[in-house]
Formats: C-alpha cells, sequence, structure tokens
C-alpha cells in the first residue's frame, strides 16, 4: 500500500514451533488415531501444507464422550471447586509461558498477523483461564442460586477465526463450572488446539476432562447430536446455528449459540475524527474483518462524512498487507480459499448494485489468499453488502441526519451482536446506547474484550452469553434456571 517510508522486515522466526508431519484426536488425556481420513491444514499465507490431522468419526467422538462422561463422574465433578480452580490457574500460567510458540502457530495456521495473535489472541486467552480459575470455587456467590450444579459433559464447536481464544471461551467456563468438555476446532484451524491438548497434559489434568476431536462438518455434527452430551456450545455461522437448534430441538440439551453479525459503527458530527477513523479500521480491519462483531457498516452523519471519508481513505493508505509473520504488518491473510471467494462474491455484488468501491494502491502477493482493504459508498441499506455478513476486510459507508435515524438503520438488520458509537456527549452516548438492539456496545472505542464482560447478541446474532458472570449460568443448573 501507499507508505510515507518504507518499513525494514521485521519477520518473527517459526522456529520455535515444532510443527508435527500429522496429529491425532485428544482423547482420554491421549493422542490416538481417528479412524477417518486425515485432512491438510495449510498456510493461507502461503498455502503450504503445514500438517495432516487426523478426522474424527461418531465412533471416535463416542469414544470422546465416554472418556468426558467417566471423567465427571469419577474425577472432575466430585473434586473440591478449589482444587479445579489450580488446574485452571495451571493451564493460564502454561499459556503464558508458551506464548510466544503459540501465537507463531496460530498466525501461520490462520493467517492473521503476529501482532495481533501475540497481542490480543493469546493474552486474552489465559486472561479467561486466570478468570474462571477465581470463579471455580466462589460459583455459590455469583447469584446463581445457592448449590449451582454442572451439567455434565459439554460438547464445543469453535470457528476458524480465534481459535485458541474461542477455545478458552468455551473451556475455561466449562472446567470452572465442573464440567467436562469435547471440543471440535475448525478444520482450517486445528493446530492450537492441538497444541493445547498439550499444555493439558504438561498440567496434568486428569485424563477425559478435555477432549479435543478434529475434523470437519460432520465431525461437529456427530458431538452436538450425541444423546450423552448435556450441553453444546457453538460460535459459527447462522446458518450453522440454525441447524444446530434444529438438532437440539426437543432433546435436554441445553444450548448457545453465538453466530453472525453486521455492527453498525455510528460517528456523529461531535466525534474526534481521528480518534473514530481509528477505531474504524480497528472495527473492520482488525484479523481481516474475520469478526463476527466487526463494525462492517459505517453511518456516518451526514454533515461531515466527506471529511470522515477522506481522513478514513488516507488512514487505509497506510496500512501494510503481507506476510502475517512479519511484526509490521496490519492485514494477513485471508484464512482460506472458499471464504476469500465468498468475499469476492459479495464485493462484486456490490458493485453490480451500484455502491462505489474504493481500494488502496498498491500488490498483493502471488501466493496465498489475499484481499485488499476495501470500502463501499452509496450504499444503502437494501444492498447485499449492508445486509450480509461478509466476514471480511470490506466496510459499507452510510449516511444519518438525525439520532433517530442513526438507530433505524443501525437496527435495520436481521443481527443483534454489537455496535459502536462516536461523540464527546455522554448523554448522546447513553441514549442512542438504549435504543439500540445489540448485545454489545463499544463507546468512542471498537472491539475491545475482557473476560469480565458478557459478550453474546440478539435476533439472528444468537443466545446465551460467554464470558462474566453470566457466561458462567450457562454451564450450571440451579435455581438461575
Amino acid at each position: 500500500m501507499t507508505q510515507l517510508f518504507e518499513y525494514a522486515p521485521a519477520p518473527e522466526s517459526r522456529s520455535i514451533v515444532d510443527i508435527r508431519p500429522s496429529y491425532g484426536l485428544f482423547i482420554d488425556g491421549e493422542f490416538t488415531d481417528g479412524t477417518g481420513p486425515a485432512l491438510k491444514t495449510v498456510n493461507p499465507a502461503t498455502e503450504e501444507v503445514l500438517s495432516e490431522v487426523a478426522v474424527g468419526t461418531e465412533e471416535d467422538v463416542d469414544r470422546a464422550v465416554r472418556a468426558a462422561r467417566r471423567a465427571f463422574v469419577k474425577t472432575w465433578g466430585p473434586m473440591r471447586p478449589a482444587d479445579r480452580g489450580k488446574y485452571l490457574f495451571r493451564i493460564a500460567r502454561l499459556l503464558q509461558e508458551r506464548a510466544r510458540e503459540f501465537a507463531v502457530l496460530e498466525t501461520l495456521d490462520n493467517g492473521k498477523p503476529i501482532r495481533e495473535s501475540r497481542d490480543v489472541d493469546v493474552p486474552l486467552a489465559a486472561a479467561h483461564f486466570f478468570y474462571h480459575a477465581g470463579w471455580a470455587d466462589k460459583l455459590e456467590h455469583a447469584g446463581l442460586g445457592p448449590a449451582p450444579r454442572p451439567l455434565g459433559v459439554a460438547g464445543q464447536v469453535i470457528p476458524w477465526n480465534f481459535p485458541l481464544l474461542m477455545l478458552a471461551w468455551k473451556i475455561a467456563p466449562a472446567l470452572a463450572t465442573g464440567n467436562t468438555v469435547v471440543l471440535k476446532p475448525a478444520e482450517t484451524t486445528p493446530l492450537t488446539a492441538l497444541l493445547f491438548a498439550e499444555v493439558c497434559q504438561q498440567a496434568d489434568l486428569p485424563p477425559g476432562v478435555v477432549n479435543i476431536v478434529t475434523g470437519a462438518g460432520e465431525t461437529g455434527r456427530a458431538v452436538i447430536s450425541h444423546p450423552d452430551v448435556d450441553k453444546v456450545a457453538f460460535t459459527g455461522s447462522t446458518e450453522v446455528g440454525r441447524s444446530i437448534a434444529r438438532t437440539v430441538a426437543g432433546t435436554e440439551k441445553r444450548l448457545t449459540l453465538e453466530l453472525g453479525g453486521k455492527a453498525a459503527n455510528i460517528v456523529f458530527d461531535d466525534a474526534p475524527i481521528d480518534q473514530a477513523v481509528e477505531g474504524i479500521v480497528r472495527g473492520i480491519f482488525f484479523n481481516q474483518g474475520h469478526v463476527c462483531c466487526a463494525g462492517s457498516r459505517l453511518l456516518v452523519q451526514e454533515s461531515v462524512h466527506d471529511d470522515v471519508l477522506a481522513a478514513l481513505q488516507r488512514r487505509i493508505g497506510t496500512l501494510r498487507v503481507g506476510d502475517p509473520m512479519d511484526k509490521n504488518t496490519d492485514l494477513g491473510a485471508i484464512n482460506s480459499a472458499e471464504q476469500l471467494a465468498r468475499i469476492r462474491e459479495l464485493a462484486a455484488y456490490g458493485e453490480t448494485e451500484g455502491a462505489t468501491c474504493w481500494q488502496p494502491e498498491g500488490e498483493l502477493p502471488d501466493r496465498g489468499f489475499w484481499f485488499k482493504p476495501t470500502v463501499f459508498t452509496d450504499v444503502s441499506p437494501a444492498h447485499r453488502i449492508a445486509r450480509d455478513e461478509v466476514f471480511g476486510p470490506v466496510l459499507s459507508v452510510m449516511t444519518f441526519r438525525t439520532p433517530d435515524e442513526a438507530v433505524a438503520k443501525a437496527n435495520n438488520t436481521t443481527y443483534g451482536l454489537s455496535a459502536g458509537i462516536w461523540s464527546e456527549k455522554g448523554s448522546r452516548i447513553l441514549q442512542v446506547t438504549d435504543q439500540l438492539r445489540a448485545g454489545v456496545v463499544w463507546a468512542n472505542t471498537f472491539n475491545e474484550f475482557d473476560p469480565t464482560s458478557p459478550f453474546g447478541g440478539y435476533k439472528q446474532s444468537g443466545y446465551g452469553r460467554e464470558g462474566g458472570r453470566q457466561g458462567l449460568a450457562a454451564y450450571l443448573q440451579g435455581e438461575h434456571q
């Protein structure tokens, strides 16, 4: 992209990671062969095959669930809560000690910039285990009933955009509340979950408490539909979430879904423009836009539209797109060829429907999966790029004149996961926030996460909360139900 000055390459070394030629499933505290055909996991920045990973079948999932049930009945369930907390503290410390290893592996397998893996994903994953470790022996004081009890075996399916962080969001509260886990990572990003299995061994976690079964959609369906799974937690697309809800309907399984989003980032005329532009960039280009709560719809008050857009384009022109292992990189690779094809398809719809496409100058690498940061103007709420979740670095810009119009446009979506507001008036922020149908609303910032704060959405963004005291409730039975 256009640069005021050139940065010397600052590559992170991959030598700290020892990637095995092949990986098995992690069941009952040991790595074991899968009975299905292996799948290849690739580096999206180079298309290099990193490793072959076993695919779990229904038979493998059944072995994992039986191991989790034994551990729940014999070991983890009866264990003193304070002792369970010690294991979570140990896992958190090991994640910190091996942080560089996890960050490098996450970037190689996912394509996100090493700065994000290093500074966001891994520290937050450790923070979730620290936070939930503290809750393990205090659940009776969490306002969730006088004697909250674990549900049993949790079947968890996580996405490819934040592989380690989503693992932490799922496993930490499940273990803290006394449940055992069978987790299925995304087929394109299984490697940090398998490295986490090594951490479980290193922490001497009792066998069967955490089981990791790799594979694609069929493996996930086997986890979710297994009759001895008591709780299902899923993060991913709304389409798959609907299918899971149908599968679980009529059973006694508890279910939480964290699905898609089409967040509005609202900039009022009194907002500090430079600060707002930084928030807009973070909102849509963080992790290449592979974020369910990405601020993919920018609503700008009409009187400052031109100034905001000009400042935004200048800022985007300084973003560095390229090698994710370079510490200077701002945007890495799109996670897969399939996701890149979807981004291109929806961007083409934007131009076909009459929106104006803008991208900064610059060449993309020859190999790998890449898409430039993209801004669409002249967008109407009826355009597909304003309605569908692109899940890529594509921003749709619309204008508004009054706060009521901003709220109406922000809520004009089938999703309801997040939103952002930029204004110097606290009263305006509070008034607008109260009218937005979004699970999380950021004020003068965007994409800030903390394990103490619950996260989740409304409408087609799913139901249930993860993180905070509210996230514990999803893994407990008690008077709060």
